[in-house]
């Protein structure tokens, strides 16, 4: 995508808001917005007519890309400001969001029937419909089904079918969601402060590798704490709280 310095040519200013607007298919009244909130370069006035040229369709294109990915106006308006004073290469910049956008793992919401949900789920037993949908794993709309992740709905079943209660399962993932969400928002800190630093890391190049490593890194350290927690029950006693009573004769 070409990038703009936000100046345009007095030369190249040719067309009027209304042409502007019928070659990038944007109103005219969204691009008086844009104007407004300081995202689209002023026009070259002529007397008492404004003109627009090359500059503003390539930064009308630039918005439209941004607003795809999910910006709101006053994060384009940051972006673009950057932009226009050589502070952002927005080619490198867009390859940098496409791989952070990109899913860390190969589990994608999928609509299924009745049947195939509980193919899904491994089990069909009275009430897994309802608890499924109360739990929010599952979504029913019309005679089909939305499951947002179909690998939490499998890990879910299998938990319950080795006897853990589906709402206990639900309660452990609200507690790992709160955790590991916050995790992921102080790694995240700690990944922008170094960049503040001027560090020389590559996140467009490196993002691929640190992905499957902090996946492992996540997995290990989890286990480990896990494994203290259950060691520690052990030796405390407190293990016979949990422990199967034993059966009368």
């Amino acid at each position: 995508m070409p990038e703009t310095d936000g100046e345009p040519s007095a030369a190249d200013a040719e067309h009027t808001i209304d042409e502007l607007a019928s070659l990038s298919q944007v109103p005219s009244r969204t691009i008086r917005f844009y104007q407004s909130k300081g995202v689209l370069p002023k026009p070259v006035i002529r007397g008492r007519v404004a003109f627009y040229g090359k500059a503003h369709l390539e930064r009308l294109e630039l918005i439209a890309s941004l607003q795809d990915r999910g910006l709101r106006i006053e994060a384009i308006r940051e972006l673009v400001a950057r932009i226009d004073k050589g502070e952002l290469d927005v080619g490198a910049w867009l390859g940098l969001d496409t791989q952070l956008q990109e899913p860390w793992e190969n589990d994608q919401p999928c609509t299924v029937t009745e049947d195939e949900l509980y193919e899904l789920a491994g089990r069909k037993r009275a009430g897994l419909l309802h608890d499924l949908v109360r739990g929010k794993l599952v979504e029913r709309r019309g005679n089909v089904f939305v499951v947002p992740s179909p690998a939490l709905l499998s890990i879910a079943a299998r938990l319950e079918a080795a006897g853990i209660d589906l709402d206990d399962v639900l309660r452990a993932r609200t507690v790992l969601e709160k955790h590991v969400g916050r995790a992921a928002k102080d790694l995240t800190a700690l990944v922008l402060s170094r960049a503040g630093e001027g560090t020389d890391v590559d996140l467009a190049k490196t993002a691929p590798g640190l992905r499957a490593l902090a996946m492992e890194g996540v997995r290990l350290i989890f286990a480990q704490a896990m494994q203290a927690e259950l060691r520690e029950l052990a030796r405390s006693g407190r293990s016979a709280k949990v422990a199967r009573p034993r059966s009368k004769r």
